[in-house]
């Protein structure tokens, strides 16, 4: 790594229609500003400013807050002019900004606490590495999050639906959501829909929808269900019943892209050859969501480089003799989640055994608690332990092999 004063900073504030660069000297001195249009065609203007201020012997490092999104298409230039260009994270930025007695917000200020948080923190900072395929990975986990959302948030309101139409409805199947529950709502969204309808015909049409494995028996509990439950029909029946339908035919959508976006999102895994998981608690989507996260795993030397971007390293804070370390609140808190709900993972039971599901962690974690560690606490160790283990095991593409545990720890 070149000597400070041989250094040229450049931070830039993103936006999607315009972004504005700072540039600063190792004192902290600003040497130029300059904003420009967030497109290819204009890049080349920020480059021809920083190299007024990049002498012999002088070079610049870049300094971008969100390389995934506005800043991707400056990220992927300049990296393929071979510039260096480190991910700065935004809470950095903005802590540099609230530090100072007067607090103010421009772009210019912004871009310039950028480059200073990019001056002083260089050595800990990731390098951006804007590669596509990583990239891609990325932008189809967001999607999938949506959709999700999305199918969640039809699967709420057809409870509501359903609530007004048949009380009892969460006796009818095990779930309101499965495959013939929602063929059952689609053709009978109501107690109405169901006059004249006997048991028998019920019982054939439950017979094909669950491949037989519901029938007769299901189809009387239902009657009665609904016997009980007393007349529901108001006036626009017709017109709630098409809601019902219509969240149904929602769902139906919902699921089928879902479905699609994990294919994708498989086949673009695949290319990596990574073997996330193989560890417990990992499937192919919170594989795909770590990737999307870390992104090349070749930007973190170190795991201990990796727990500090996921915000997990604790913080050091000490007075006179008084030293005791915090937990962080900084750092990429949607990896900091991920880690967090992998770790709880490690630690659960079978449903039916009580055995672990990963001895090694579970041990490890019984270990902390005897220790007087309180649960959160012993949580956080195991959020460490994980660190260790994803480094290693997306940068050598091995295959998980939980640890034998030995009867001493298993005490």
């Amino acid at each position: 790594m070149k000597q400070p004063d041989k250094l040229v900073y450049v931070g830039v504030d993103l936006h999607k229609q315009h972004h504005t660069a700072v540039i600063i000297d190792c004192w902290n001195q600003k040497l130029s500003e300059i904003k420009f249009d967030n497109k290819p065609t204009a890049f080349p203007q920020l480059e021809k400013e920083v190299k007024k201020y990049t002498k012999k012997g002088m070079s610049a490092v870049y300094g971008l807050e969100d390389v995934g999104g506005f800043g991707r298409a400056l990220a992927v230039y300049l990296t393929e002019k071979g510039c260096w260009v480190k991910e700065v994270n935004a809470k950095l930025a903005n802590n540099r900004r609230k530090s100072h007695v007067t607090i103010q917000k421009s772009d210019s200020w912004d871009a310039e606490c950028v480059a200073k948080v990019l001056r002083d923190e260089l050595p800990n900072l990731p390098d951006a590495k804007p590669i596509d395929l990583y990239w891609a990975i990325s932008q189809l986990v967001t999607q999938r999050k949506w959709q999700a959302r999305s199918l969640s948030g039809m699967v709420k309101r057809l409870h509501q639906q359903l609530g007004y139409h048949y009380p009892s409805y969460k006796k009818f199947f095990s779930e309101v959501d499965g495959k013939t529950a929602l063929a059952f709502w689609h053709k009978y969204p109501s107690p109405s829909r169901l006059s004249g309808v006997g048991v028998e015909e019920l019982a054939t049409y439950l017979r094909k929808l669950s491949n037989y494995a519901l029938s007769t028996k299901k189809a009387e509990q239902i009657l009665t269900l609904i016997a009980e439950d007393g007349d529901t029909s108001r006036d626009f029946q017709n017109s709630r019943d098409y809601i019902v339908r219509g969240l149904v035919r929602n769902i139906r959508f919902y699921e089928r892209e879902l479905t699609r976006l994990e294919r994708e999102i498989e086949s673009l895994m695949k290319q990596l050859g990574f073997q996330l998981e193989t560890m417990t608690g990992i499937e192919l989507v919170t594989a795909a969501e770590l990737v999307a996260e870390i992104g090349d795993i070749h930007r973190f030397a170190t795991p201990d480089k990796l727990a500090r971007f996921a915000g997990i390293a604790p913080i050091a804070v000490g007075s006179g003799n008084k030293h005791r370390n915090y937990k962080s609140k900084q750092g990429n808190r949607e990896l900091h989640d991920i880690i967090k709900a992998l770790s709880i993972r490690q630690i659960a039971v079978t449903r039916t055994k009580k055995e672990p599901r990963n001895p090694y962690f579970h041990a490890y974690y019984e270990q902390k608690m005897a220790a007087g560690k309180t649960k959160q606490q012993a949580i956080v160790c195991i959020m460490r332990k994980l660190v260790n283990v994803i480094h290693y095991l997306m940068r050598t593409k091995a295959a998980y092999v939980i640890p034998v545990v030995s009867s001493n720890q298993a005490a």
